[in-house]
């Protein structure tokens, strides 16, 4: 399904200015990201990390590239035109999407992930109003 975890909600939440501080003097939001370290921020906890962040992009790469060679230059340019159409289509910003159609053009339906069980969008913590939601996206607010 979709490996992104938690930061795929966080996106669309809305930030509120009565109650988010900025400038100079700006707190932290301690729920969402976590505590910060210098550390953390400058190098990757384990050296697999770099590797397993960009996993699916090396993937879909190296399948264009096996696509090309086998079929030639016109099968990788429609999958990822297929790729792009099927990004775009999107739920309401307050639901969840499986993003089913991009695994079926992936080949990740068949398969069961780490993502799959421990990743139930109803137990989501991270849930908007749906009206100011959906006026946000639009540059209503």
């Amino acid at each position: 399904m979709d490996s992104r975890g938690a930061a795929a909600f966080l996106k669309d939440s809305i930030p509120i200015p009565e109650f988010s501080a900025s400038g100079p003097f700006e707190g932290q939001d301690l729920l969402r990201r976590g505590f910060t370290s210098v550390k953390n921020e400058l190098l990757p906890s384990h050296p697999l990390e770099l590797s397993e962040k960009n996993f699916q992009l090396n993937q879909d790469k190296t399948n264009l590239a096996t696509l090309r060679n086998i079929q030639g230059l016109h099968a990788p340019l429609k999958l990822q035109m297929e790729f792009r159409a099927v990004k775009q289509v999107q739920r309401l910003p307050f639901l969840h999407s499986s993003n089913m159609a991009l695994d079926t053009l992936r080949g990740n339906d068949k398969c069961i992930g780490f993502e799959d069980i421990l990743n139930d969008p109803s137990q989501s913590e991270v849930m908007g109003e749906p009206h100011m939601m959906m006026e946000y996206k639009l540059g209503l607010l």
